[in-house]
Parts: structure tokens; sequence; C-alpha cells
């Protein structure tokens, strides 16, 4: 008896009950960067932190999550992806405990970035344990799913974690705390529910010096970033030193890449048409969408004076957005077979809500700043994981981590960036602004909005409306900072091929090598025994 000659579905039965294990690391993994969204400033204010470090405590886990994104996709296409996952999720408990017992800004810094480990893992093995059991074109509708967990995190995440500060008898260590009983009860369901098969491999190698490359050469840039034109100037020998080290380690890495057995970041894959443009318009979207919205909750809190609750339920269009954009369209998608018409449509849509929200101020009309999110959000529901699904289209199942993992590592990257620089502009505009205000008020200053504690109750009373209206003004600019970098995501989309997204599983010619390779064996093999070329084909029976 010889192998299947194609990799075959899981039945719809068995589908939903592995998804909803998945689903729910999803929403563990979302749910650690939202919860603390509005709650980030009470947190900081507590810690006495200031612009600059409120600023790394996001961008810590986005840096160490994107460094280690690629390797955990890599690993996904040598060992079991189940275990890994699993994995992901006890890495991802213990940087939730160790944060939530923080007891300054450097060690709540600390905790986060190890947290990022995990959610790296999470975000890109949920998207590779999802396409080992679903083909590209039913993917469209599942991906709705996945924008309703999207949704659900985002809207749930801030309100839940508006309450937590709110109530006196939680306190803000809850906000990360709350994630470990999820975190629980996701392991025990994927335990009794995921079912994939192992691909063993001979002589495995885990290229470790490209990834460190990469995530050295990362974090030199952003620590240049976030210190450029403060600290040091632009021109000079500080910025000379790590721009030039970040450049060098960078093409290091891609050097060290190209000849790796087994590469962290493909080049083959990444060189690739719809790959190289999923990756740019990934680049961009992340850029805009964490940069421009993880200062939605400072906006709402310190530039409008609402409460962290308020500020969550503030953000509701933004998440509404989402959930019904990638619902609609996942349908629509999984109907049609076509991707490319709503990638283009999305991207245009996000660059359009971003210049709407290009013009608010600390005095803008809620309906105005709502409209403008939910734009935001129908532009995101659209595009991002539509991206991942067209380069998951064009790549043989065996291949499909790496290639999920490198977009989700460049929409990471761009994430990130996007944190550290408009992080680091908000700050400025911020500090010029205070200054400013203060010098025109008569009142004498000691430091910079951007280096001051964002403790406002510690303030009086003309001060703190200083500093709340230098806030609201400044995000504005932000976000039209967005707006111009999404459109480069235009661009990519625009180019991208059209194409039809095929029902199987696995590439057509993959599928035949599969067969190829069964029929050489003596018997017919175990499916956890597969040779490498044989992708990853599935046995329905097997349990």
């Amino acid at each position: 008896m010889s192998a299947p000659t194609a990799a075959e579905p899981m039945g719809k039965r068995q589908t939903l009950e592995a998804l909803s294990g998945l689903l729910l690391v999803l929403f563990v993994a979302m749910l650690s960067g939202t919860v603390v969204s509005t709650a980030l400033p009470k947190i900081i204010g507590a810690l006495n932190g200031t612009q600059t470090q409120y600023t790394w405590v996001v961008t810590a886990t986005l840096l160490t999550a994107t460094a280690t994104t690629p390797i955990w996709g890599k690993l996904a296409d040598l060992f079991n992806k189940k275990i890994l996952i699993q994995a992901a999720i006890v890495v991802f408990l213990a940087g939730s405990v160790a944060a939530g017992f923080a007891q300054n800004t450097g060690q709540l810094i600390g905790a986060r970035a190890f947290q990022g480990i995990g959610v790296g893992g999470l975000q890109a093995l949920v998207q590779v344990a999802i396409a080992a059991m679903i083909p590209p074109r039913e993917r469209g509708r599942y991906n709705g799913y996945l924008g309703g967990v999207m949704a659900l995190a985002t809207v749930g995440g801030p309100l839940l974690g508006g309450l937590i500060v709110d109530t006196s008898w939680l306190g803000w260590r809850w906000c990360f705390f709350v994630g470990v009983p999820v975190a629980v009860v996701a392991l025990i369901l994927l335990q009794a529910t995921l079912r994939l098969p192992t691909v063993r491999r001979d002589n495995v190698k885990i290229d470790y010096l490209g990834a460190s490359l990469i995530a050295a050469g990362v974090s030199l840039l952003l620590i240049w970033i976030s210190f450029v034109d403060s600290s040091f100037a632009w021109i000079s020998w500080q910025s000379g030193t790590m721009v030039g080290g970040s450049l060098l380690l960078l093409a290091l890495a891609a050097w060290v890449e190209s000849r790796a057995a087994e590469p962290v970041v493909p080049l083959d894959i990444v060189r690739e048409r719809t790959t190289a443009l999923a990756i740019l318009g990934s680049l961009a979207v992340g850029m805009a969408m964490f940069g421009g919205a993880v200062f939605l909750g400072q906006y709402f809190q310190i530039g409008r004076g609402y409460s962290p609750t308020e500020a969550g339920l503030l953000t509701i269009p933004m998440m509404a957005g989402v959930l019904l954009s990638s619902i609609v369209v996942g349908r629509l998608i999984t109907k049609t077979g076509r991707i490319k018409p709503y990638i283009v449509a999305g991207s245009i849509i996000l660059v359009a809500g971003f210049a709407l929200l290009g013009t608010i101020d600390h005095e803008t009309s809620l309906v105005l700043l709502g409209v403008a999110m939910f734009v935001v959000g129908t532009g995101v529901g659209m595009t991002m994981q539509n991206l991942v699904l067209a380069v998951q289209n064009t790549v043989a199942l065996k291949d499909i981590g790496a290639a999920s993992s490198s977009v989700a590592f460049f929409r990471s990257l761009g994430g990130t960036i996007g944190v550290s620089v408009l992080g680091a502009v908000l700050a400025r505009r911020v500090t010029d602004r205070i200054t400013h205000d203060l010098a025109a008020a008569g009142i004498p200053t000691n430091d910079g909005g951007g280096s001051s504690s964002l403790n406002l109750s510690a303030l009086p009373a003309p001060v703190e409306h200083i500093v709340r209206a230098a806030y609201g003004d400044a995000t504005g600019h932000i976000f039209l900072i967005s707006a111009a970098i999404a459109v480069v995501g235009i661009l990519a989309a625009l180019l991208l091929k059209p194409v039809t997204l095929r029902s199987s599983l696995d590439l057509p010619d993959s599928a035949r090598s599969a067969a190829v390779a069964a029929d050489a064996v003596d018997g017919a093999p175990a499916f956890d025994q597969v040779p490498v070329d044989a992708g990853t084909n599935r046995d329905p029976s097997r349990r």
C-alpha cells in the first residue's frame, strides 16, 4: 500500500476542534499586547517611567518577537508543530508572570522582552498549523474566524486592561497575570484536539548565527532610533557607529543566510515575487498599524483625559472595522478564489483612515475619531492575514513554516521600527511643544516632555493642561507619518500577480514528489517518517 499522492485536509469536525485551541492561543498572544495598551500610561506613571521607556515597553516585546519568529517558523518545518506551540505558550507564561512582578520600568521592559520570545512563536506557529490543516482556498473562510479573534482580543484587551487598572483591589499587575489562566486552558485544549504529523529529518541544522546577526542588527538600529536627536545629534560619531554597525550586521546576516544549509529566512523563498511583495506590504502595514495604533490609548488618556476603561471603549470602532472586514472579505475570497483585489482595496482604505487620523488634535470630535478608526480597522482586516495567505498559496507545504514566518517576521519588524520611530517623533514633538508652552506661560522648565515622568497626577493643574494639549496635538502628526508609510503597501499590492487560490493543501508538484518518494520506500511508511521532500502528507485515520 502506498502513501497518498497528495496532502489531504482534515475533516471539518477535526479542523474546528483543533482550530478552537489555535484561536485561543492567538487570543492569548494578542491579549498580551492589547491588555496593556490603555493601562500603560498608568503603569508607567506608577513606576515613574518616561516617554522613552513607555515606547520601549512595547518595543521590547515586538523586538524579541521579531527576532525569534523566523527561528520558530524554521523549527516548525523540522520538528513537531504541536510541541513547539506548547513550548511557546510556556515561554509566554513565564514572561507574563515576570512582568506582573516587575518593580521598576527596567524590569518590566526585560520581562516584556522575554514574553516576546513566546509571542514570536505563537504568531508564527498558529499560522503554520492552520496552513497544515486547511487548503488556501478554504482558508479565506477561516480567516474570518482569525479576524474575529483579533477583534475580540483588541476590543476586549483594552477594556479589560482599563477595568483592571481602574479597580483598586486588582491593580495594574493583573494586566499581566490575567493571561495566565487563558494560556493554561489553551495548553490543555491543544493537547486534546491538535493532531499534526511530525516530519523527522536527519542532520537538522538551525542557523543560529544568521538569527543572532539579524537580531543584533535590528536591535542596534532601534537603539539608535530611540536616542538620536535627544542624546546625540543625527550627524555624529554615535549615529555613524550605530547605523554603520547595524547595516554591517544585517549585510553579514544576508551573506550567512545565502550560504546556510537551513537558513531562518530562506532567500530563495523571499526573492519570489509574491513573497517579496507581500513582505514589502506587511512591512508597511506593520509600521503603520503597530506604530500608529499603539499610541491611541496614550492619546485618549493623556491627550484627552479619559480613564483607561473609557479609552478602551473609544477604540471599539477600529476593532469593529477589523472584525467586519475580515469576516466579509474572508468569505468573498473563499467564494471567488481571488485575493489581490481585496488586498489592494484594503491598502487604499488603510491609507485613507490614517490620513483622517492625521487631522486630529486634543479637541477633535469623537465622531470623526470613530469614523477614522473604523476605516483604519477595515483596512487592517482586509490586508494583514490575506498577505500571509497570498504567500502560503505559492509555496509547498514543506516550506509553509519558513514562508509564513518570513512574512510575520517582516511585519513584526515593521511594527517594531514603526513604534520606535513614531515614539521618538512623538517624544520630540511633545518635548518641544511643552517647552514652548511653558515658556509662553512664564512657568520655569526643568526638563522636557520626552524625558519627564508621565505621572500627570503629580503635576500642577496648569502644567497638566499644557502636557495634555501637547500629547493630543502631537499624536495627529504621527498618524500622518503612518499614512505616508502605508502608501508603500498600496504599491506592493498593485504589483501582486492576480492568482486563483488553490484548493489543495500542497502544490501539485510537491504532491507528485510525495508519491514518488513514498513508492520508493518498502511498504507503507509511517507518516511521522516521511522524507522531507514528501511534504507532510496526512493520513485522515491517524489521530
